[in-house]
């Protein structure tokens, strides 16, 4: 980290919440959503001059496996904070994907999902996975809250299916919609944030989406989601209010926050700090350290994540450690989780040795002292 990074991470954390405890969160997006299906529709692409190779999420990031949740589990479990408790990764997820299948048949007319608890369980090595996401919500090392319902933004994926774009039809008859634009010729903005919009329209419907993924999301897991984090960092207004009528207390996100307002258009960014309460009276819980090292696998990500709970804690915040699935997963190339776990592992022991009254939180958890105080 250079003086001009080590500056801005200070600068950001002047405002918020305050507490002397040494709290670590580690907010992890993306569970449940299936990014890249097998190692075989990769090669597929990449054969087709798809350069999916140039992206980290499109070259390693797919569904969590039993294997994959159960060496995770066993890194967090294996370190203690200072009231006992394991290490927990906020598991933030998405609790639908896209039904292909349904949609091939409309004639890409109409837009259909499948549930995780009935897409998971049917893909070779995941046949229990959603049982152990559940053990692992119960141990205290996988606290499971909402990314929303799919991890897509519906309305622009479908008018590109519908316009027959080679590239986004060619991934759709692989079983993908997670085309990173850095590894398409296609000149056309993101599928991935589920938020985004163009129009009052398309922002309605967003809204209409979050709704139903809270819903389904108590429906699967039995309790209301108290968290939410919005795909790719990027949402209306409105949508504050929406989840806010859903139970959601607290609203997870970067230190920088990009809104739009109702005709589409980008507003201009606003600083967000942890604790910062909305006008529906939700606390913002902003990420203020950085551990991704699929992202850079030559990085000292141990070193640098270090730096930035350090500068947290000179702050006295907690630190809000951001660590995507992608990290952790192994169904297309096993190297990416076993590397990381050992990074992972050598992370939490060194925050034990600096901080040795440690406390690991969930997100919620987090949001409930600061409500509480």
């Amino acid at each position: 980290m250079n003086f001009n990074q080590t500056l801005t991470r200070n600068l950001l954390n002047i405002a918020g919440w305050r507490t002397k405890r040494h709290i670590i969160v580690i907010e992890s997006d993306d569970w449940g959503s299936i990014r890249m299906p097998s190692k075989e529709v990769y090669e597929q692409l990449l054969k087709a001059g798809i350069r999916v190779d140039k992206c980290h999420y499109c070259s390693n990031d797919s569904i969590a496996s039993e294997d994959d949740l159960s060496l995770l589990f066993e890194v967090l479990n294996k370190c203690k904070d200072i009231h006992g408790n394991p290490a927990v990764i906020t598991a933030n997820t998405l609790v639908a994907n896209p039904d292909f299948q349904k949609i091939k048949e409309s004639g890409f007319n109409q837009y259909f999902y499948k549930l995780i608890t009935e897409e998971i369980p049917a893909i070779k090595g995941c046949e229990h996975s959603l049982d152990l996401w559940k053990e692992g919500n119960v141990n205290g090392f996988f606290r499971i809250q909402s990314h929303g319902r799919e991890h897509l933004n519906v309305s622009r994926w479908m008018h590109y299916l519908k316009e027959n774009y080679p590239e986004t039809r060619l991934a759709f008859e692989l079983g993908v919609y997670g085309l990173s634009t850095s590894v398409t010729s296609e000149k056309r903005k993101s599928f991935l944030p589920a938020f985004d919009f163009e129009n009052k329209k398309d922002e309605e419907v967003a809204n209409c989406i979050a709704k139903d993924g809270l819903s389904i999301f108590e429906e699967v897991f039995g309790y209301k989601s108290a968290s939410f984090i919005a795909p790719n960092y990027t949402w209306g207004r409105s949508l504050e209010n929406t989840i806010a009528s859903c139970g959601v207390k607290y609203i997870q996100g970067q230190q920088r926050g990009k809104y739009k307002n109702a005709d589409g258009e980008d507003n201009k960014k606003r600083h967000r700090y942890i604790g910062r309460k909305n006008e529906f009276g939700q606390i913002d819980l902003c990420r203020n350290a950085l551990f991704e090292p699929s992202e850079s696998p030559q990085k000292d990500w141990v070193g640098s994540c270090l730096k930035d709970i350090s500068i947290a804690f000179r702050w006295n915040h907690p630190a809000i450690i951001c660590s995507h699935r992608v990290n952790y997963v192994g169904t297309i190339n096993v190297d990416n989780r076993d590397r990381n776990l050992k990074s992972l592992a050598q992370l939490l022991g060194r925050i034990q040795k600096l901080w040795p009254d440690i406390e690991f939180m969930s997100s919620d958890r987090l949001g409930n002292l600061i409500l509480e105080q």
